[in-house]
Formats: structure tokens, C-alpha cells, sequence
């Protein structure tokens, strides 16, 4: 095992690189898990095929694993080496809330995102990711807020008024919450770079799931580090418009946020890099994982007709009362709304794994895990344990309702992640989620195709393999 190291060997303010702060412990093997159940040891090709196996089919592998093994257990990591899979809202919790300063993020994604979105803020650790993240947070305050509002109402209402009815939902939405993050984000329509960005974005998330892991010539990592060098260039050129300049959109705010620096404690502004990291994560974030949860809670809403009729008669009253814009202090109204929304992403978690890495050894199920170790928890099987989902397939909004989720462990619901790392913009998202369902149900019935059935690819956010065709009737 590895010896215990000192809390100040990973400091950030030290010079030090990622990569030399990750070299510091040695990965951890099979023989260093070997008194956890797990999969064993197996052949090259054979981890490729298990890696495939899993992508196809992530929750039915889960499953199987936690009932051959239980909540805590070895597997192979898709990039090689072993992780320690835990399973469960204690899990989640120990994680989360970090109380020992045991679990590294930077160490955990940075194996998978450090070609694609270095040095974003949930790639950060401890003090370095508190002063980021206090940064940051000036753009997501009530008052921007509100001015974001406005902007994402109007877009999304000329959107869908646009909307065939027959349509392919997800590149719909996904095309939507691209247009309205460059109103929100950039402060700005997207230009004629609009279908290369999206595309860097596209392909800078395949890269961080690609089996191979170097920038190899026709691989997925290779146009993920394409895509990245294409977006920080674009930030770059637009970084020196918005320095000193006033803004409502995200972009400006943060170009302007006075920054605590970690190293001499003075005050100053992200450095051009720093910016550049930053949006390119947020920008991903807000964008993939929205569209993954709107196109989640219109399928559902589309194979629940009656609950679809629920939040309908919740949109038509609010509208009684306030007319076709919604105003910020009673985004709070759409009760049901937000249930759908949360049982969408319970079902399909927008992170369905979460990575991190033990930086000394920690105890947790009964059994001792050395430092060095990967972990991951599990998102989307805690949220389909039946000791805490009664009926967990089945999609069901009341679960969220006070009554229902009294008692419910405070970690059994994790689509924002937790503690210190909580998304920085959940905030964000239910308000755009609500803006969205507000006009959508308004306006358009979803109507599913004749027994239909989804195929969701689950990693690295779940999205419909076939784009879910579905009829958007007028009404």
C-alpha cells in the first residue's frame, strides 16, 4: 500500500502540475484490492469487449455487478488500472461531503478530462476549488439571474413556435440549449462559427469516453483536442472585448470577477487561460447535461399522458395569473414541474458516474481501501436501488413531493453531485428546465410513436440513440 502523505503534497499553490500531483501516489492494482469482491484479472481484448459490453449496457452491468459483489467492489477501469466502485447514499455522502479531505476530483477526472476540459472548476481540489468556485459564483447570483431570464424566455419561445411537428427531439433541444447558452453564457446570437462550435463540443465529450486514449489520427480523442484548440482560440479572440466592460451574460461577469489568488491572497482577475478553462467547462456543462435532462423529462412526459396533462393544467393556471412570461419570484410555483424534472433525472442521471481518487486510506463497508485508489460512485444505480425506489423502472414525479420524500436519505438523489463540488449552476438548470416545459406544454402535446420503445445511450450522458422521433401537436 501506499504510505500516507502529508495534506500539504497536494497543495495546488506549490507550481505543481496535475500530472506531477497525480504521480505523488502510485495507482493502486489488482493486488492491492484483492480482499474486495470484483471482477478478476482478464486479458486485454477481454477488458475492450467488457468495455464495449458496458457502454451498450451500463445499468444492466451495474446491476449485475452489485448483485454478485454488493455496494462496494473492484472493477476495471475503462482507461486501465482498477477502481473501487460504491454504491449507495452513504457512499454518496462520504464522498461528497469529504470531511477528511480524502477524495481527490483533479485526480479522479483528470485521467479522462484532461485533454478536452483541463483545469475546469470541478477539476479542482480543497482551497484552490473554493476560491474558483467563489469566483465564479458571482454569475449565478439572483440578480443575473433574473436578466437571464428574460433572455432564455424569449429564445426558447421563437424556438418552438419555429418547431415542426415532426421532429427528432434531441438534436431539437440540443440545438436550443446551444443558441440560448450563447444569450445567457456569451451575451451574443452564435455567428457563422455556430455549427463548428457545436461540433468542438460534440466532439470534445466523445474524447473523454474514447477507448483510446491519445490523440491518435482518426480517433475520438483526436477530434476532442481538435475541438478544444478551435474553442479556446474562439474565447481567446473574445476575452480582451469584454475586459473592463459591462455585461449581463456570464462571459462578461467572469471575465470581470475579482479572484482570490491562492498563492499571495491579493485579489486580481482570471488570468485569458484561466477564463478560457473555465468557459469551456461551464459551457459544456450547461449545455450537454441540460439537454440530456430536458430530452429525459419530454420522453417520459410523452409515455405518461397523464401527468403530461398534470404539468399542462400547472402552466395554464400560472399563465391565468401572469400572462406568457414568468416572472423570477415565482419560478417556486411550478411544484409538479419540477418533480417530473427530478424523476427524469433520477432515471436518467446526467452524470450517471462520478470519479475521484483516495489520497490516503479510508474504511467504508467493512473494508479497508488504500490511498491511490480510483473510486467511483454511482449516480444512476443509487437512483434505481429498490430499498429506496419502490418500483425504480417506473417514472413516477410524486415521488418528490413533501409527503413522499420525507424520511428519503439526503444522498439518495444525486444528479447535482454534493457537498463542496455541488453544480455550481443547478440553480440554472431548474430555472431553464421550468422555462422550457412552460412553453413547451402551452403550446405542443408530445406524442410518442406507436409503441415505442428508447434506447438511451447512458455515457457519457444519457441521449436517445435514435434522437427520439416523436409528434409535437399544435394546440
Amino acid at each position: 500500500m501506499n504510505a500516507p502523505v502529508h495534506p500539504q503534497e497536494f497543495r495546488t499553490d506549490d507550481g505543481s502540475t496535475p500530472a506531477e500531483r497525480f504521480a505523488r501516489l502510485r495507482d493502486t492494482g489488482y493486488a492491492d484490492l484483492a480482499h474486495l469482491p470484483g471482477e478478476i484479472p482478464g486479458s486485454r481484448l477481454g477488458r475492450v469487449l467488457r468495455t464495449l459490453r458496458f457502454l451498450k449496457d451500463p445499468l444492466t452491468m451495474v446491476r449485475d455487478q452489485v448483485d454478485r459483489f454488493g455496494r462496494v467492489y473492484r472493477t476495471p477501469n475503462i482507461g486501465g488500472g482498477w477502481q473501487v466502485t460504491l454504491i449507495g447514499p452513504e457512499a454518496n455522502e462520504l464522498v461528497f461531503m469529504d470531511r477528511d479531505k480524502t477524495f481527490s476530483s483533479e485526480q479522479g477526472w483528470n485521467p479522462i478530462l484532461d485533454r478536452v476540459f483541463p483545469r475546469g472548476v470541478m477539476l479542482m481540489d480543497f482551497e484552490e476549488h473554493r476560491v474558483h468556485r467563489k469566483t465564479l459564483s458571482v454569475a449565478f447570483k439572483p440578480a443575473p439571474m433574473q436578466n437571464y431570464l428574460g433572455a432564455l424566455q424569449d429564445g426558447i419561445a421563437a424556438r418552438v413556435a419555429k418547431w415542426p411537428e415532426d421532429v427528432k427531439f434531441y438534436p431539437a433541444i440540443k440545438q436550443l440549449t446551444l443558441d440560448l447558452a450563447a444569450t445567457s453564457f456569451l451575451g451574443i446570437p452564435w455567428g457563422p462559427e455556430a455549427d463548428r462550435i457545436n461540433t468542438s463540443f460534440v466532439d470534445m465529450v466523445a474524447a473523454s469516453i474514447g477507448i483510446v486514449r491519445k490523440p491518435l489520427p482518426f480517433t475520438a480523442m483526436a477530434r476532442g483536442v481538435k475541438g478544444r484548440a478551435f474553442m479556446c482560440a474562439f474565447f481567446g479572440r473574445e476575452i480582451p472585448k469584454r475586459r473592463g466592460a459591462a455585461g449581463d451574460d456570464i462571459f462578461t461577469q467572469i471575465c470581470n470577477a475579482e479572484h482570490e489568488d491562492e498563492a499571495t491572497g491579493q485579489t486580481r482577475l482570471l488570468t485569458d487561460q484561466e477564463i478560457i478553462d473555465h468557459m469551456n467547462f461551464l459551457m459544456m456543462a450547461a449545455h450537454d447535461t441540460l439537454t440530456s435532462s430536458l430530452t429525459s423529462t419530454v420522453y417520459y412526459l410523452g409515455a405518461s399522458p397523464e401527468w403530461q396533462e398534470e404539468l399542462r393544467a400547472e402552466v395554464r393556471g400560472a399563465r391565468a395569473d401572469f400572462g406568457d412570461r414568468i416572472p423570477y419570484a415565482e419560478l417556486d410555483r411550478f411544484e409538479k414541474t419540477e418533480w417530473a424534472f427530478k424523476e427524469a433525472m433520477r432515471l436518467n442521471a446526467p452524470v450517471p458516474a462520478l470519479p475521484r481518487r483516495a489520497l490516503k486510506d479510508f474504511t467504508f463497508g467493512n473494508y479497508t481501501i488504500p490511498a491511490g485508489t480510483h473510486i467511483g460512485v454511482n449516480p444512476m444505480m443509487t437512483h434505481r436501488l429498490p430499498d429506496l425506489w419502490p418500483d425504480p423502472d417506473r417514472f413516477d414525479p410524486a415521488r418528490f413531493s413533501p409527503e413522499n420524500s420525507k424520511g428519503r436519505h439526503k444522498y439518495a438523489w444525486v444528479p447535482f453531485g454534493g457537498g463542496g463540488h455541488m453544480c455550481l449552476g443547478l440553480h440554472f438548470a431548474y430555472m431553464q428546465a421550468k422555462a422550457f416545459l412552460f412553453e413547451l406544454l402551452d403550446k405542443r402535446r408530445i406524442v410518442l410513436p406507436e409503441g415505442y420503445t428508447p434506447d438511451f445511450a447512458m455515457f457519457p450522458m444519457p441521449r436517445p440513440r435514435d434522437g427520439l422521433p416523436l409528434r409535437l401537436e399544435r394546440l
